[in-house]
C-alpha cells in the first residue's frame, strides 16, 4: 500500500512538474547565448540565411517574440533575428554600456568605495539588482552598477513589480 502512494506521488509531481515548464514565459526578456558560436538567421528555421555569427558565449540578448522552438532576439547594437531557443540560457549577464569608462562599487551608491572599473563593452555575470542598482562579477571582481549603465537589465528587476 505504502509503494502505491509513494508511486503516485512521484507521478503527480512528474506531472506538475511538466505543466510548470509549460507556461509561457514573459516578454520581452534577458537570457544569455549558450555556446561560444551562435547563428542568428534571418527566419525561424534552419533553411533561413544566417545573418550573424556570435562567437561570444554568454552574452546577453533580449528575446523579442517566440515561434515554435525559435527566439527572436535583439544584442546591444540592435542587430535582430532568430536564434533556436537550445542555444539560449536562463543565465542572467550583463554588459558594461555606454562610451566611458565605469566603476563599480563596494555597495550600491557612488558615495561607496570604488573596487574595479570596467571599459564599454566588457560582459560580466549579473549577481542581483536592487531596482536602481546591480551586483555584478567581472573577472572574479564583483561591484555594484547603476542599471543606467548596465545592459542586459530592466528597471523592474530586483524589483517586487
Amino acid at each position: 500500500m505504502r509503494c502505491a502512494i509513494i508511486s503516485f506521488s512521484a507521478v503527480f509531481l512528474l506531472t506538475g512538474a511538466v505543466q510548470a515548464q509549460e507556461e509561457p514565459l514573459p516578454l520581452p526578456r534577458f537570457v544569455s547565448l549558450k555556446a561560444d558560436e551562435v547563428y542568428m538567421r534571418a527566419g525561424p528555421g534552419k533553411t533561413y540565411p544566417i545573418n550573424w555569427v556570435y562567437t561570444r558565449k554568454a552574452l546577453p540578448v533580449e528575446i523579442i517574440k517566440e515561434y515554435d522552438q525559435w527566439r527572436y532576439v535583439r544584442d546591444i547594437d540592435g542587430t535582430e533575428g532568430w536564434i533556436h531557443r537550445t542555444l539560449l540560457s536562463g543565465s542572467r549577464s550583463v554588459i558594461v554600456s555606454g562610451i566611458v569608462v565605469r566603476t563599480a562599487y563596494d555597495g550600491p551608491s557612488r558615495d561607496d568605495t570604488p573596487v574595479f572599473q570596467a571599459e564599454p563593452g566588457v560582459q560580466g555575470s549579473l549577481i542581483n539588482c536592487d531596482g536602481d542598482w546591480c551586483r555584478i562579477e567581472i573577472e572574479g571582481f564583483k561591484g555594484w552598477m547603476p542599471m543606467s549603465e548596465l545592459f542586459g537589465v530592466y528597471p523592474e528587476d530586483g524589483t517586487d513589480g
